[in-house]
């Protein structure tokens, strides 16, 4: 199984993750009602918080947001200028802008972080469990900064699960042999898929017994 065109492609894949994930968290930055130092911060570490916890755990240097500093200057400018548009935003949208944006951000980001696990050599399980790592833990972060309970352990609506289950459709994708991007294309859009139908239907995980 081979992801170098995954690889390859990573800093433009991630950029869309990163930007989908800066939305959701600028939009519950300013429904704190932030400055613009806090819309600075909770954006940063929605949107690199989980890829950055990936590379410590893979031991990966320098750090994607340090490679790439061009989306970290994007970042900090829209955290200055972006206010009046995140109002509307908020206005227009509410919950439903975030939780859409929040979705394509993690459907990305397991994949992308599945994919780099995978070519550092781990086992599957592991692999799929980064993905999951990538994915959600920004979101974590940024749920703590806003001193609420991570949507994480706090929505009962399949949240990690659906990243799983896409990290594993990936994996299987790839272990038949189909085009790298393809297998991202279609893993990315399960998820997201997943993760609207459970908040649409109002899906719930199973207890634990």
């Amino acid at each position: 199984m081979n992801s170098m065109t995954v690889m390859k492609l990573l800093p433009f894949i991630e950029a869309i993750g990163i930007i989908a994930f800066c939305i959701s968290g600028f939009i519950r930055a300013r429904q704190r009602q932030f400055d613009a130092v806090g819309v600075f911060v909770v954006g940063f570490a929605t949107a690199f918080g989980g890829g950055t916890l990936r590379d410590i755990l893979l031991d990966r240097r320098p750090f994607f947001w340090v490679e790439h500093q061009n989306y970290v200057i994007a970042l900090f400018v829209c955290s200055l200028v972006a206010g009046k548009a995140i109002d509307f935003m908020h206005r227009v949208f509410t919950r439903r802008g975030m939780v859409i944006a929040d979705a394509l951000g993690l459907g990305i980001f397991t994949i992308t972080s599945t994919a780099v696990a995978l070519e550092a050599g781990m086992p599957y399980f592991v692999a799929a469990m980064f993905g999951v790592i990538g994915a959600a833990f920004g979101g974590v972060i940024r749920d703590v900064l806003c001193g609420d309970t991570p949507m994480l352990l706090s929505d009962s609506s399949p949240y990690a699960s659906c990243a799983f289950a896409g990290a594993w459709v990936f994996i299987g994708l790839q272990f038949f042999g189909l085009n790298d991007l393809l297998c991202l294309g279609l893993a990315s859009a399960l998820i997201v898929l997943l993760r609207l139908l459970g908040v649409r239907f109002k899906l719930a995980v199973p207890k634990s017994f």
